[in-house]
């Protein structure tokens, strides 16, 4: 019952190329940067990434990215990475967008055993209709788009309402961080940091937990566990060097109100540091 490997490079040395890994976080909160760092010195490529976004250029996913390791990504969202943004309009990166609810519930139903479910977002658009762009070639031309997927009818308390089929994600891998974790894989995950962090972990055919305070079974109140570890198969503990190493995404300030006479670097405070908190 004990998962606990010695290392981030022992846990992942098994991925092999090709594989579809399913990474935790959000923005740069709770991201397994240690696991995503043996992967990059592991050399594996190839990689089909399922995350809500693909870090920034020099942190998370990024790294792999900017190392040309991913072939494929299923986002929600583009954001502050512009090495990825170059990359898929550059026809060097094919990316699959889409709508963040829906990929969390892939995420969740993969983990479940639904094969699909069916949902109201993306409707009457082209998440439904078929034709987002995939994958365009080095001169802007689509090459692959998304194909259009079933629609069903159903009656509902408002009448009767269209929806889509969406079909679940299962990957190969999972690579969470969580805040606490014991030996046998049960995981509790920080404030916002809980975001895809439990429905990486479930979708995971093999899921790799990288856990910043690693406790013996019996510690962890079972109510406050956020991942059962029967979704788990190893467990990394972070050194305390590692588990402090959390980079904000967007740090913004503002002058502090009646500072008198204080120095400069009084005068600062962060204001909405909303990304890389509460891991």
């Amino acid at each position: 019952m004990d998962k606990v490997v010695t290392s981030a490079a022992e846990a992942v040395a098994d991925i092999p190329d090709g594989a579809t890994i399913a990474v935790g976080g959000f923005g740069l909160c709770g991201i397994p940067s240690v696991l995503v760092d043996a992967l990059l010195e592991a050399g594996t490529s190839d990689l089909q990434a399922v995350s809500n976004n693909c870090g920034v250029d020099d942190w998370g996913l990024g790294r792999l990215l900017l190392a040309k390791r991913l072939r494929r990504m299923i986002s929600s969202y583009v954001g502050e990475n512009k090495e990825f943004a170059r990359q898929y309009l550059a026809g060097e990166l094919e990316v699959e967008l889409t709508p963040q609810g829906t990929l969390a519930e892939r995420m969740r139903a993969g983990g479940s055993g639904i094969p699909a479910f069916y949902t109201a977002t993306g409707v009457g658009t082209q998440v439904a209709e078929g034709g987002l762009p995939w994958r365009y070639d080095s001169e802007g031309n689509v090459v692959v788009a998304s194909p259009p997927k079933e629609t069903k009818v159903f009656s509902t308390a408002e009448g009767e309402k269209e929806y889509v089929l969406e079909e679940a994600i299962v990957a190969d891998f999972g690579l969470v961080r969580a805040w606490k974790g014991d030996r046998h894989g049960n995981l509790v995950f920080r404030d916002s940091a809980r975001n895809f962090n439990p429905l990486a972990a479930m979708c995971g055919r093999v899921t790799i937990a990288e856990v910043e305070h690693l406790v013996e079974p019996g510690e962890l109140d079972p109510n406050q566990v956020h991942t059962p570890g029967v979704f788990v198969q190893r467990v990394v503990e972070l050194t305390p060097e590692q588990a402090a190493d959390k980079r904000i995404e967007k740090v913004t300030t503002r002058p502090r109100p009646d500072t008198g006479q204080g120095s400069a670097a009084d005068a600062l405070v962060d204001d909405a540091a909303t990304h890389g908190l509460g891991g």
